[in-house]
């Protein structure tokens, strides 16, 4: 069964983008790829003792997998670097990539729950797109996000979050994300 977002996609978003940029065929409309969440905790996890180094992870992407849905992979360092108190081999961060139905699920939340709740938040500006036409944006908080609760969050951590399109530059890209809602100054 289709999100809403993806029906949206499909009926409004396609023929708008057709007559817009002057598509002749529906498939050559740029769409969403995939959407990947990463977060750091190499702070949280550096100079701590080996239990304490397990537990911090475990937390974080207990958060993460519920916010998503899907088990995170954890990220460890590629080298030591001792100014940072960290050894390679550390894990120090965790990411999920989204595609289908598992993506458009939490884009669909994150456009119409999570950016609305979080803290001053303005809308996303368009310096967020890189050239070919991804959108990158940051949340300080994890715990916008309704599956988390903010009484039972041990840790608030921060998320990067990237929408991937086959946009082939900005401009198409920005485009097609305004069209599904996202809130772009």
């Amino acid at each position: 069964m289709a999100t809403k977002l993806e029906e949206k996609y499909k009926k409004e978003v396609i023929p708008a983008m057709m007559e817009k940029f002057g598509y002749k065929n529906p498939m050559a409309v740029p769409k969403i790829k995939k959407a990947v969440l990463n977060t750091g905790f190499g702070r949280e996890v550096a100079g701590k003792a080996s239990e304490e180094q397990k537990k911090i992870p475990a937390f974080i992407t207990e958060d993460l997998a519920q916010i998503t849905g899907q088990k995170p992979i954890l990220k460890k360092a590629k080298k030591s670097i001792s100014s940072f108190k960290i050894r390679e081999g550390l894990v120090i961060g965790a990411a999920v990539t989204l595609r289908k139905k598992m993506m458009w699920d939490f884009l669909e939340r994150l456009i119409n729950i999570t950016l609305p709740r979080s803290r001053d938040f303005q809308g996303i500006d368009s310096k967020a797109f890189d050239k070919n036409g991804n959108l990158t944006i940051g949340l300080k908080e994890h715990i916008n996000f309704p599956e988390v609760s903010p009484e039972k969050a041990k840790n608030i951590f921060g998320l990067e979050i990237t929408v991937v399109t086959n946009a082939k530059n900005k401009e198409k890209g920005i485009g097609l994300l305004k069209l599904m809602g996202f809130p772009i100054k």
